[in-house]
């Protein structure tokens, strides 16, 4: 049995508000290849298919001939709810798309009812369990599962998996069995692009509530990384902040066989993207490096004074410049800011805007800006705003 494992593709997102959603056909789209390639038996998407509850119609389009590819292949397809996905609404239509191949999982109801792949050259008895564990917010299943208390995350998996491991247990022997969920394991390390999960309570589970399974397929943290050789997230197929830059964006196939072995996970590197780049300098350095000019940028600017229009300007050499601040290695301290000791006067007013420019633009005011500032102060047509 071939799987492949996916996780967080946030159809819809943009990206400092630029649209990704041509970027991420495309990326999916190599998924697709790729599972096709590899002749797996079903792809996993372990939550967050969508960036938001509700979806533009774009989005959903865009989802839409991801999945109709994959049918198309043959491929059956089981996806949870993430934390950013609307459940009840992508959880629509359950029963009759899992005639034509996609399975998916969004009620808590549900996590004990798994999906069964049956093994080729196998026992005739022989399949894999897939148990899918949508996104379980605490206090939403509190009474379906008659939970008492203060619930954390760790409480509401617990919960799942004691179910789980109970409809396993009365499998004929050999099943093999796989969980999908969408949590926070503790020992794993964020991206840096994901929502936080925790509306109250702790937001992170152990490892440990997993015991009892053959494989693990998680889904929320967008960097890819094994918690445990069986329990591993994939990531995001594309980065979604610039904390992620250089990173690999993977998939996971992961290989069970009938029998006890563990089972046999390699990764697959997809199609980089566009770079994300964080650049430091002058304003007229970075207006030099044309070879950033296909990047997505993020550029910390510092030169002493502010320069006007930075973002205009950049983009004119690096269309897509995203992020610009002003960062100057070292500004002199305003009129009336040193440290003194002791008790002193309040600043009057022309210092306090002097005080003010100063901290805004890196520069004190030229003389002729202070008599005019003088004289506005002066006019009472200063003070009032100052005060």
């Amino acid at each position: 049995m071939r799987l492949l494992h996916t996780s967080d593709w946030h159809l819809g997102r943009t990206f400092h508000g630029h649209s990704l959603l041509a970027e991420q056909q495309a990326v999916l789209d190599a998924v697709i290849d790729l599972a096709v390639a590899e002749r797996v038996d079903a792809v996993l998407v372990s939550g967050d298919l969508y960036d938001r509850a509700v979806p533009s119609p774009e989005t959903v389009q865009t989802a839409s001939r991801v999945l109709a590819r994959l049918a198309g292949a043959g491929i059956p397809v089981v996806v949870i709810a993430g934390n950013h996905d609307s459940a009840p609404r992508l959880g629509a239509f359950t029963e009759f798309l899992a005639a034509g191949g996609l399975h998916l999982r969004t009620r808590p109801a549900d996590v004990a009812t798994p999906v069964l792949l049956p093994m080729a050259d196998a026992p005739e008895a022989a399949a894999v369990a897939v148990y899918a564990i949508p996104y379980l917010e605490p206090e939403l299943v509190r009474d379906e599962w008659a939970l008492s208390g203060r619930l954390h995350h760790q409480d509401v998996m617990a919960a799942a998996m004691d179910r789980i491991r109970a409809d396993l247990a009365a499998r004929p022997r050999g099943t093999r069995s796989v969980v999908l969920a969408h949590a926070f394991v503790v020992g794993a390390m964020p991206g840096g692009s994901e929502r936080s999960i925790a509306v109250g309570g702790v937001e992170s589970v152990t490892a440990d509530v997993f015991d009892g399974v053959d494989y693990v397929a998680l889904g929320h943290l967008h960097r890819p990384q094994a918690v445990t050789p069986t329990i591993r997230y994939p990531g995001s197929p594309l980065p979604y902040s610039f904390s992620e830059a250089g990173q690999t964006k993977q998939v996971l196939l992961v290989e069970l066989a009938p029998g006890d072995v563990l089972p046999v996970v390699t990764s697959r590197d997809l199609p980089a993207s566009r770079r994300l780049v964080t650049v430091r300098g002058e304003l007229a350095d970075l207006l030099t490096r044309t070879d950033l000019a296909d990047a997505w940028v993020a550029a910390q600017l510092t030169d002493p004074v502010r320069p006007v229009e930075p973002m205009r300007r950049l983009q004119a050499v690096l269309p897509h410049t995203v992020n610009v601040q002003w960062v100057p290695e070292a500004v002199p301290p305003g009129p009336g800011t040193a440290a003194t000791s002791g008790t002193r006067a309040a600043p009057d007013d022309l210092t306090v805007v002097e005080a003010f420019l100063q901290d805004c633009r890196g520069s004190a005011p030229i003389p002729s800006e202070v008599a005019l500032l003088a004289a506005a102060i002066q006019s009472g047509r200063v003070t009032e705003a100052v005060r």
